[in-house]
């Protein structure tokens, strides 16, 4: 089998053979999962309204400023294409799972080269008019430089529980006006 994988790099991706063999054994790369909860005084159908991309732009902040690619024109759906700008990066987001009524939304984000993110919403309800949200980010350094950003996401990460919670309070309180 050692021999084969020099072959099939050669063949699908020809790299001389001189370069496989000299490769070393990838640099361990940052990976960091952080969830946190809160709770919401308003019905998951309200509170999933504002977990989609679109619905996201209420409370999330100027920064927050998705550009669809699908569908046209931008709808939160399941399987919606998106890019939104942090910085200097362009981040690449799919809406891979989007059940509003099911109160569970998950989003899969890539910052090319850098950094791959899942992030988890999950939304239950606790009566007719309360909403326990847990959101979990998963994060993944594409290349070990990344490392230390991975590390710094995660810590952040970990401390968005009250930052969510005010802002989807102030942003459903917006809209009840």
């Amino acid at each position: 089998m050692m021999h084969f994988v020099p072959i099939l790099a050669l063949m699908l991706f020809n790299v001389p053979q001189q370069a496989v063999e000299t490769m070393h054994p990838m640099t361990p790369v940052a990976h960091v999962s952080n969830t946190f909860e809160f709770k919401i005084a308003a019905p998951v159908s309200r509170v999933a309204l504002l977990m989609g991309p679109d619905g996201e732009r209420c409370w999330a902040g100027k920064q927050w400023d998705p550009q669809f690619l699908y569908p046209q024109p931008g709808k939160d759906v399941e399987g919606a294409v998106f890019t939104v700008q942090h910085g200097p990066h362009n981040s690449i987001w799919v809406a891979t799972v989007l059940d509003m009524a099911g109160g569970r939304m998950q989003y899969v984000a890539v910052i090319p080269g850098a950094v791959i993110s899942v992030i988890d919403v999950r939304l239950t309800a606790i009566d007719e008019s309360h909403t326990a949200v847990a959101v979990t980010y998963t994060r993944t350094a594409l290349a070990a430089e990344a490392n230390d950003d991975v590390n710094a996401m995660g810590a952040d990460d970990r401390n968005s529980g009250p930052h969510w919670q005010q802002a989807v309070e102030a942003c459903l309180a917006a809209k009840a006006k």
